[in-house]
């Protein structure tokens, strides 16, 4: 049987004006319901449409709550066919029958249209029971980012795919999705890279016209189960199963803008903290404490860099949270100490289900305090996880958010220096989830089952933040939806150990990038499965050069520490790490960048290229941060493989070989070199060494390293930011914040740089050395120069010097 038509809304009627557009009866339906239009910047308006004649105004916890309505000059025509509502960047227009919704930009140009419904009037809005779904003209041909973590090609085109958060590799959570599916199907094996939903669900996409390469930006701010169906040329429909329409729309037209818009409206990535940024090593296993301590040692005996040490789920007493197995840990203090004396932090994993077991103190206290989640009946809802019989916290309330993260506060007292969010989909187990209500039983699961993750990592990060301060949090989280970014970083959930999830891991953290969520990465080596000698190796290479950086691996597999592999592996670990300490002040920086504009940290080409029609097909590679460009090996036995240099020069980062863009090349790529390159013009500021950890780092120089423009390049800025890396005393002004600018005039090479901020305590640098690369200086201006080195005494500021090259 087929599933019944959705009731079309076809006319718009009694519109009134309102502070930031208008309002109307919209009818045809059922009954009528209400239509909004609000401009809520020059370039974003928001578009919402009544249950019940009610308007929900917080549908979800995406936005920032302390979101502030700009001004913007809004002009209103009501006409009998039209209403507009323009704002001095964008015109959206309400045909009054059929009703349909179009926004143009000023200068005519297209950003969104209504589609044809088949039957001579427009899918602008249809509804049945709690589902509604709309649908836009598409351009053959163009291409679609965003949606979060998906699998799949990054072009999201040609596909569909659904928002419900789902632990993958659980039969039961994913069989929804693979039940019924040919087993040649690749979506019917969850393992697959094509299995579809995944961990993270983000009702965010860009498309982009193929014509002018012009993008526009869509967020529908709602929670429940969706659908988005890209696989018709020349229309996009889109499904929810719940909850009102609630769209926002960010006019563009560059992808840049509509980040920075989209991340405006959700929040940015918080500032992490400098040791975050570093490598971690974690392996589900029956650690005991002698084991950890001798894993750290194993670190700095073999001069491998190395921040924090992981612990999964065998810590703890028989997988109850928030406490340990004393007979495997019987000086928890101790460990920690001794640890930290050694330049490690420790995290460990805290999942949100609570053993149901009368006598375990966590749990006696959230019954008695009734921040459990409820049943539809009243009785406590109960899943099967690790503990057996769990209970889940009903973080959907205030109190059930500070109940837990007052827990959390306590189990970082005790000297662990963050927390891993893990089966926060949330994952029951064999039991199904959707028996498990919210606010005290108020809420159905389907309303928050994809939020869950995002309020657990808000509640976490106030309880941290109320029990110190003066220290940026660290989590880290499985699942996610819109806004988790202001809260937590993600990893890619539960891979596996092959080619194909490397190869994943690409595409699915560039889409996340487009998403708002700049701290990502996959777990190194691959979770399920046995990694190889030479598959850890590239992946290494690869993971050394990702936003967030940890290897991990799953229980009774085989060991894949960086020196697991024999010694040529465990160099092209230490190598690929080095490299990645070295590159802390580079990394660090885009973060901040991250935290100021939405820009990602590992963005794919189109982020900054987008009117080069080749870069939407390029799904093994990326830019990390804005200058260096990544290309890694995703093949066994590769040795060569094709690049795409984006328009303007690079520079092979092994070789300094300069290479002019808007152009393939057959990469070199022997075993111990991951193809990179450098945009000409940047200004790459490193380390000189690589140190053992990030713990009482204080450079006293820091080299810049300078790769030479070509003659009559534009003008390129790079920035470094230092501050303390832990406090939020940046914010308020303490910071070093150092911009260069690099010109060339013929055979000159001008740096300038100027430095401001109020400085930080701890700040110790005295020098930059600028390295120069692509050409040997014959001469320099403002400086002393030894060979391609020129060091430059300035302290905390800003110095001007010519290279004649």
């Amino acid at each position: 049987m087929s599933s019944p038509a959705l009731r079309a809304l076809t006319t718009v009627t009694n519109v009134s004006l309102t502070d930031t557009g208008i309002i109307a009866e919209l009818g045809g339906g059922v009954r009528p319901e209400l239509l909004r239009v609000d401009a809520i910047r020059d370039d974003v308006v928001r578009l919402k449409i009544s249950r019940g004649g009610v308007f929900d105004e917080s549908p979800s916890y995406a936005v920032r709550d302390d979101l502030e309505q700009e001004e913007v000059d809004v002009d209103v025509e009501i006409g009998a066919e039209r209403v507009t509502v323009s704002t001095p960047a964008v015109t959206v227009s309400v045909t009054t029958e059929p009703f349909g919704i179009d926004v143009h930009r000023a200068d005519g140009t297209v950003v969104v249209e209504t589609a044809p419904d088949g039957d001579g009037g427009r899918a602008g809005y249809a509804t049945l029971n709690d589902a509604f779904a709309f649908a836009r003209r598409s351009s053959p041909g163009g291409a679609v980012y965003g949606l979060g973590e998906k699998t799949g090609p990054h072009n999201r085109k040609g596909k569909d795919y659904n928002l419900w958060n789902v632990d993958v590799l659980n039969p039961t959570s994913s069989g929804e999705f693979t039940r019924g599916r040919d087993a040649a199907d690749p979506r019917a094996d969850p393992m697959s890279t094509d299995f579809d939903p995944y961990y993270m669900s983000i009702p965010f996409v860009i498309e982009q016209d193929p014509a002018t390469g012009h993008a526009f930006g869509s967020f529908v701010d709602n929670g429940y189960s969706g659908h988005y169906d890209f696989r018709n040329g020349d229309r996009t429909a889109v499904r929810f199963e719940g909850g009102q329409y609630t769209e926002y729309i960010f006019a563009g037209p560059d992808i840049p803008g509509i980040i920075e818009a989209y991340t405006w409206l959700t929040g940015r990535t918080a500032l992490p903290p400098l040791w975050s940024l570093g490598y971690h090593q974690c392996r589900w296993h029956g650690y005991e404490q002698s084991d950890v301590l001798e894993l750290a040692q194993g670190f700095r005996e073999r001069e491998i860099p190395c921040d924090t040490l992981w612990l999964d789920i065998e810590y703890m007493d028989g997988y109850r949270v928030f406490t340990w197995n004393s007979e495997l840990f019987p000086d928890v203090p101790g460990m920690l100490s001794s640890l930290e004396d050694d330049g490690f932090r420790m995290i460990t994993i805290v999942d949100p289900g609570v053993k149901a077991e009368p006598g375990y103190g966590v749990f006696d206290d959230a019954v008695e305090r009734g921040v459990l989640c409820l049943t539809e009946g009243g009785d406590i809802y109960i899943g099967q996880v690790w503990p057996g019989d769990t209970a889940f916290p009903d973080l959907v309330t205030e109190e059930g958010r500070r109940w837990w993260g007052a827990l959390n506060a306590e189990h970082v007292r005790s000297g662990i220096a963050g927390i891993w969010n893990d089966m926060n989909e949330p994952a029951t187990g064999v039991i199904s989830p959707l028996g498990m209500r919210f606010g005290r039983g108020e809420f159905s699961h389907e309303r928050y089952h994809n939020q869950y993750a995002l309020l657990m990592a808000m509640g976490t990060t106030q309880g941290l933040l109320e029990a110190m301060p003066d220290r940026r949090t660290f989590v880290l989280s499985r699942a996610g939806s819109a806004g988790i970014q202001r809260y937590a970083a993600n990893w890619m959930g539960d891979n596996v150990a092959n080619w194909d999830h490397l190869r994943l891991s690409i595409a699915m953290a560039n889409g996340l990038g487009m998403s708002g969520q700049a701290f990502v990465g996959a777990d190194i080596g691959g979770f399920a499965g046995d990694s190889g000698a030479e598959l850890f190796a590239r992946w290494m290479q690869y993971g050394a050069l990702t936003p967030f950086c940890r290897n991990h691996s799953m229980i009774y597999q085989r060991p894949q520490y960086p020196w697991s592999f024999g010694p040529a592996v465990e160099r092209i670990a230490r190598e690929a790490l080095q490299l990645r300490y070295r590159l802390l002040p580079y990394i660090y920086s885009a973060f901040v960048a991250a935290s100021e504009t939405g820009a990602p940290v590992q963005r794919p080409l189109a982020f900054s290229y987008q009117y080069d029609a080749i870069v939407e097909s390029v799904e093994d590679q990326y830019l990390f941060g804005a200058d260096l460009l990544v290309a890694p090996i995703v093949e066994a036995g590769a040795v060569t493989r094709s690049v795409y240099l984006p328009e303007g020069g690079w520079y092979d980062w092994h070789t300094d070989e300069y290479l002019s863009g808007g152009r393939h090349i057959a990469a070199l790529a022997p075993l111990d070199r991951i193809p990179l390159y450098a945009r000409a013009g940047a200004v790459v500021p490193m380390l000189g060494e690589a140190p053992a950890s990030t713990r009482g780092l204080a450079p006293r120089e820091v080299e810049l390293h300078l790769f030479v423009p070509e003659a009559g390049a534009p003008d390129v800025v790079s920035t470094l930011h230092e501050d303390d890396g832990e406090s939020f005393a940046a914010s308020d002004g303490a910071v070093v914040r150092t911009r260069v600018t690099v010109s060339r005039d013929g055979d000159t090479v001008r740096v300038s740089a100027v430095s401001d901020g109020d400085g930080f305590d701890g700040f110790a640098r005295e020098r930059f050395i600028l390295v120069v690369h692509g050409a040997d200086p014959s001469g320099v201006v403002g400086a002393e120069a030894n060979g391609e080195r020129i060091v430059l005494e300035c302290g905390a500021d800003g110095f001007e010097v010519s290279v004649t090259v």
